[in-house]
């Protein structure tokens, strides 16, 4: 048997037994390697050179570091006072509010799954109490909201991008902000929809006098993105470096502002912290090792040439490539097709002139689609788990929430300076 198709056998397999996939590219690697009469000590050699020149790996914990302090204080409950204060008034208000502070929340946490397990949480509990929304309709908003977390700065998964297409962070977290805020629209769109549709209660409004007061609350914890983003934009830091100063910023926040945190909860915070990081690198680890077998059998430049061949035009190879992680976003874990899938595609786009900035963001956006589309879509496991709404009913719910999404994707597709404007205005030139 050809040893590629061999490996590939070899990792599909352990997968299914349950080795996690990262093990699994590992194992499927070493076998790669002992068929071809290669040297086995090629795997550790990946893993160190890629992992101890990889220095923006360090800002995939660091973020996660940062979004579980924020969940453990009581900044999560004054964001969503803040936010209920601007939307909460609107027919669906509550509904309203989730979508802010998705928005609100992403420019801090990095990941769909902390924007989900913290704020999300709490606002579909509060959504679903006294019955004023059902429990399926609930979740399936959260979950939608949630994919943006990773589409404006900071973003884990741009992160990854960035390690395997040698992109800018800086300018893919700035080419992620306008589509966010476009998905962020029309999610808001479909609530207005819906609302008017299922007479969705109208919210108390907060009375004018409070909202001098609201804002001073939440005042710390909306600068954290100020923070963040303007030390990389102004030069004062790396992403990493920035990454290390949301955490330790969060931490600050909490412990001497606030003041509503224990040391058991910031070492839970910690273990936490290490145990999505040590999952992550796991992943990472595995990748690097498979990227070299696929390397070796000079995949990314054969796809080049056989897509060369049919003379792609740029829009129909970047719709190719959404419907292929569209696909594969059904399917598989979202780290995984960006390390493993995604830098496959590059080449090509590098030949047919897409730009890399517009491509990672495409790329990121249809994997975060992927986390809310059945049958594997994590994020609607993770809003089921949390509000028991029937899986059938969250699926419905669905629907017009994914159609929604897909819509910005196609925009986003077919117009690259929503996505590139703002990276060009910071001195961008591509």
């Amino acid at each position: 048997m050809d040893p590629f198709m061999l490996t590939l056998l070899v990792i599909i397999a352990l997968a299914v037994l349950g080795l996690p996939i990262g093990l699994s590219m590992i194992s499927g690697s070493v076998v790669y390697l002992f068929m071809n009469g290669m040297d086995m000590g090629l795997v550790a050699e990946q893993l160190l050179n890629s992992m101890f020149t990889g220095y923006v790996i360090l800002a995939v914990p660091l973020f996660i570091l940062a979004a579980e302090l924020m969940n453990i204080g009581s900044m999560t409950n004054r964001l969503l006072h803040f936010c209920n204060a601007l939307v909460g008034r609107f027919r669906g208000g509550l509904a309203y509010v989730n979508i802010v502070q998705s928005i609100i929340f992403s420019g801090m946490s990095g990941s769909a799954f902390a924007d989900a397990a913290g704020t999300g949480r709490i606002i579909a509990n509060m959504m679903t109490q006294d019955g004023r929304y059902t429990r399926s309709f609930a979740a399936a908003l959260t979950a939608s909201a949630a994919v943006i977390g990773p589409i404006i700065p900071p973003s884990i998964p741009m992160v990854l991008y960035a390690l395997v297409s040698n992109a800018s962070i800086g300018y893919l977290f700035l080419g992620g902000i306008i589509p966010g805020l476009l998905m962020g629209g029309m999610l808001m769109a479909v609530v207005m929809i819906t609302a008017r549709r299922r007479k969705f209660p109208v919210e108390a409004p907060t009375p004018v006098r409070q909202l001098p007061g609201i804002t001073a609350r939440a005042f710390p914890a909306l600068m954290l993105p100020v923070v963040l983003l303007g030390g990389i934009y102004s030069g004062a830091m790396t992403p990493t470096e920035a990454a290390a100063v949301a955490a330790a910023y969060a931490f600050l926040i909490a412990v001497l502002l606030y003041r509503n945190i224990s040391a058991r909860q910031v070492f839970g915070s910690l273990v936490s912290s290490a145990r999505s990081s040590v999952a992550i690198g796991m992943l990472i680890a595995g990748a690097l090792v498979f990227n070299y077998v696929v390397t070796s059998e000079n995949i990314p430049q054969s796809l080049r040439l056989f897509l060369t061949d049919y003379d792609l035009t740029v829009l129909q190879f970047l719709l190719m490539v959404n419907i292929v992680l569209l696909l594969l976003g059904c399917l598989l874990e979202g780290t995984a097709i960006i390390l493993i899938i995604v830098p496959v595609f590059i080449p090509t786009a590098n030949a047919l002139g897409v730009d890399l900035i517009h491509f990672g963001v495409i790329a990121v956006v249809n994997i975060m689609i992927g986390l809310v589309t059945p049958p594997y879509g994590l994020l609607i496991f993770i809003m089921q788990s949390i509000t028991r709404a029937p899986l059938r009913n969250l699926f419905f719910d669905l629907i017009p929430f994914i159609a929604a999404l897909l819509l910005s994707l196609a925009i986003i597709t077919l117009f690259p300076e929503l996505v590139l404007w703002l990276p060009r205005k910071f001195g961008y030139d591509g």
